[in-house]
């Protein structure tokens, strides 16, 4: 299933320049990893909409003092952050249209797609690279299963840790599922 600049504007209600810019490389990471049926498109387009705030951010927001929750404690050591080097919760922050996040995370996100992120983590702001590392992490937490029955709350556990912006995803959700049957 093709993602259009027309689904894109409708879902998201994006300007059609900001469409234009996503939907080929959200089509060609939604082929790659399977992410083909209505219901499985929609989930995908609700979850990366409401992450991305809109396509607008590939970045996490934040300064210094805010990253810093990513270099020490449970947290860091969770992502494989290391402590001694308190830079790495500004270099491993969170990129993409899921928001990769961590230095062990950049590492198998890398290794998936074939580009050396744990040295050029900025790739992850290049729309085919967003798109790609999105549909890699929904690929690799089997996303698929959870979309087929219709369970965002399920997606919207695994990819924000709790259901953040539940009411804005399931609003998404239900006009992707209006526009793309």
């Amino acid at each position: 299933m093709s993602v259009t600049p027309n689904n894109l504007t409708d879902i998201l209600e994006i300007p059609r320049d900001r469409a234009e810019k996503w939907a080929a490389p959200l089509t060609a990471a939604c082929s790659h990893y399977g992410i083909i049926t209505p219901l499985q498109v929609a989930a995908f387009i609700a979850q990366i909409g409401h992450e991305s705030g809109r396509l607008r951010y590939v970045r996490e927001l934040g300064g210094h003092d805010y990253l810093d929750k990513y270099d020490t404690g449970q947290l860091a050591a969770r992502l494989g952050n290391t402590p001694a080097d308190d830079d790495d919760g500004q270099f491993y922050r969170g990129r993409g249209l899921i928001m990769v996040t961590g230095h062990d995370n950049y590492k198998r996100c890398g290794l998936a797609l074939g580009l050396d992120l744990l040295n050029h983590p900025e790739l992850l702001e290049q729309p085919e690279h967003a798109a790609m590392s999105a549909a890699w992490f929904w690929d690799l937490h089997h996303l698929n299963q959870l979309a087929d029955v219709g369970d965002m709350r399920g997606i919207t556990r695994i990819i924000n840790g709790g259901y953040n912006g539940l009411g804005d995803r399931l609003s998404l959700y239900a006009k992707a599922l209006e526009v793309l049957s």
